[in-house]
């Protein structure tokens, strides 16, 4: 009877260094999927980026368009609004996503600046512009700065900022 009631107690759980053992292999699996995820979520944002970049550009060819007394917008802002918000307008003329229209989106800051500015049949209107988009951390949320101006060549800084030098393949 006494030697039964000891095998029942050594049958009962898991002894600490088996629970030591498993923690070893979570942990060492743990270290090797993290950089691996961290990696990825990297080249994700970055393809959203560039994605993201080519939708300003559509964006600004409609703005184009549709105020052609304007030329191109030089704030963000003003390409996007709410859809049944009101008529569109050179101020919101609903043609960008609202959320990139705010000027981040996956990781990335955007921004539109070095506007050139003509002055066209005694009308200024914005005809050249840059739009880019920096890692909000860079090394975390991606590792390329891009660059694109009006005639939609992309260009990306491996630094992360804004001296885009190598074109986009």
């Amino acid at each position: 009877m006494n030697m039964l009631k000891q095998r029942r107690n050594l049958d009962e759980g898991f002894t600490l260094i088996e629970l030591l053992i498993v923690m070893s292999i979570i942990l060492i699996l743990i270290t090797l999927a993290i950089p691996q995820y961290t990696k990825v979520k990297k080249q994700t944002n970055e393809t959203s980026a560039v994605a993201s970049l080519k939708a300003i550009a559509a964006a600004e060819v409609q703005y184009n368009q549709a105020y052609p007394q304007n030329g191109y917008s030089c704030d963000l802002g003003a390409l996007g609004g709410q859809a049944g918000s009101g008529a569109p307008s050179p101020q919101s003329a609903q043609v960008l996503d609202p959320g990139l229209a705010l000027g981040s989106k996956a990781g990335y800051l955007f921004s539109i600046s070095n506007c050139t500015k003509q002055t066209v049949s005694n009308q200024d209107m914005f005809t050249g512009y840059q739009v880019t988009a920096v890692p909000i951390t860079v090394g975390k949320s991606g590792d390329r700065g891009f660059c694109m101006d009006e005639n939609n060549l992309i260009k990306y800084d491996s630094a992360g900022g804004t001296n885009c030098t190598v074109a986009l393949q």
